[in-house]
């Protein structure tokens, strides 16, 4: 089956309304049928952005219930739970065949003039030095049917080794750092740059998880138990993204991930943390 391109992630943010704060949410199938975590997120944040005015997102914090079927749309229900006088919030229920996939919090802020500071950008190489995804897993194009070098959704270039490669080094970096950029022109808009941010760090945080593992996305199960990001600032998704990405926990089948995210110019874009579950150890 066909990676998801650009095209779809953006086309299933567009929600249909079917009533007060009702939504209907496509997905996008993929071999295992799961509905893909970091997806139903932006979806979520998406619903609750279409009952607010005025107001960004601020940050959002999702768990994840099922897995659900990715063959079949997903029932969103927004609650209103308060507008103050700078926040909103917001409750979203995902909900596919009577079971609920998802519950999610997200909080929205009027624009507020502050004192700003932020921590600096790590010093990594310029992303139009590193090489392409494609020729570093190069020797790998026969694994999972050319998985490793199909052209993707989001462009990469890696700082340190991705998890294929990491998998055969001595020991695994204690970081991923990469760039990503969307691999086609996206609408600047700043809701729908936010719900990218959320797809985005929902799919890329698992790779510094199996990093730390020793194994690959690929060669590993995990499913996605919860997910939160906060958004400093919209990213120009016409440039490249740094993610900064590091597992400091694995216990018990879980694995932690967080991110943080800057703009070329250095300044940071959004902070991420989730929770992965990777099951019992079947080889023992």
């Amino acid at each position: 089956m066909p990676l998801p391109q650009l095209a779809d992630i953006v086309t299933t943010l567009d929600l249909t309304e079917t009533g007060d704060d009702t939504f209907v949410a496509d997905q996008i199938d993929n071999a295992d049928h799961h509905i893909i975590g970091g997806h139903i997120a932006a979806q979520a944040l998406m619903a609750a952005s279409r009952t607010t005015t005025g107001r960004l997102p601020h940050s959002v914090h999702a768990y994840l219930l099922r897995a659900g079927d990715a063959r079949y749309p997903v029932q969103m229900r927004v609650s209103r739970l308060r507008d103050g006088g700078t926040l909103s919030t917001r409750q979203v229920t995902a909900h596919q065949g009577g079971e609920i996939l998802l519950e999610a919090l997200a909080s929205f802020s009027a624009p507020v003039d502050s004192a700003e500071y932020q921590r600096s950008m790590p010093d990594v190489p310029d992303p139009d030095s590193l090489p392409a995804v494609g020729e570093q897993l190069r020797g790998y194009a026969d694994e999972f049917g050319g998985f490793w070098v199909r052209p993707q959704a989001i462009e990469r270039r890696y700082v340190d080794a991705p998890p294929r490669l990491a998998m055969d080094l001595p020991s695994p970096p204690e970081r991923t750092r990469m760039w990503w950029r969307p691999a086609e022109s996206v609408p600047d808009d700043p809701v729908r740059n936010a719900c990218l941010l959320t797809y985005v760090s929902g799919t890329t945080m698992l790779e510094t998880a199996v990093t730390m593992r020793r194994t690959s996305q690929l060669a590993a199960f995990s499913a996605l138990i919860d997910h939160a990001v906060w958004f400093q600032r919209p990213a120009d998704l016409s440039d490249w993204v740094l993610s900064d990405q590091v597992s400091p926990s694995g216990i018990h089948g879980r694995g932690l991930a967080s991110a943080t995210m800057y703009n070329r110019a250095g300044q940071l874009v959004c902070t991420a943390t989730q929770e992965l579950y990777f099951g019992r150890d079947r080889s023992r």
